[in-house]
């Protein structure tokens, strides 16, 4: 996907899709309703605590992108927000409940693996079984549009290999698989050294041996 949007502004996306689905009956929301959405403990990682200066400056540039609207009824003191970014009456991009459950928690929780993404899915979409669930990234990483979604190399000692959205620019492994990954090299190269070591060495103590001889 060419979007490229800030962490924050995805934190406040996914909130709006996730409370679109979840408490249906307070959507859309007011400025306080998205700050604690966005900082609540729960379902969240990482775990913000951003204010409402922030939260408010994430919302008005997300308007003007036009992936969400500010309603501002008669009778209402406050605005209320809602999202634009899929399913909307003004936005070309459709999707389905179970890419939508998908994708509101990788905005929400960072890269996590077909499994986890399953069972944190219940109140977006009860997936069937594993199987709907690999079908739905296959379907959000091959879209004719460009990939949303990007499954990452898999960790050491994991079984399964994460997801990650494509909405956020570039992805960039976790440091701690990269440091792994660069450990395990350093760690490859010393052994070649020393065993080097050892061969010559044992050389050089086959030709004294064969001096004394």
């Amino acid at each position: 996907m060419k979007m490229a949007l800030s962490a924050q502004a995805l934190r406040v996306i996914g909130c709006l899709l996730e409370k679109q689905v979840t408490t249906p009956d307070q959507y859309p929301l007011s400025l306080n309703g998205v700050v604690t959405a966005c900082n609540q403990k729960s379902n969240r990682e990482p775990v913000l605590n951003l204010s409402e200066m922030e939260v408010q400056a994430q919302l008005d540039e997300l308007v003007k992108k036009h992936l969400v609207t500010a309603n501002n009824g008669s009778g209402q003191r406050v605005s209320k927000y809602e999202q634009r970014f899929c399913n909307s009456a003004f936005g070309n991009l459709q999707l389905n409940s179970a890419e939508v459950a998908v994708l509101t928690l990788l905005f929400l929780r960072g890269a996590q693996t077909p499994g986890e993404l399953r069972t944190r899915s219940g109140r977006l979409h009860e997936f069937s079984d594993m199987n709907e669930v690999e079908q739905t990234l296959n379907s959000l990483s091959t879209r004719e549009d460009g990939p949303m979604v990007v499954r990452l190399a898999r960790e050491p000692g994991k079984r399964e290999s994460r997801y990650m959205h494509l909405f956020g620019g570039e992805v960039v492994e976790d440091a701690a698989s990269a440091e792994t990954v660069n450990d395990n090299g350093d760690l490859t190269a010393r052994v070649a050294q020393l065993e080097e070591t050892v061969a010559e060495l044992q050389s050089q103590l086959q030709q004294l041996l064969q001096k004394e001889h």
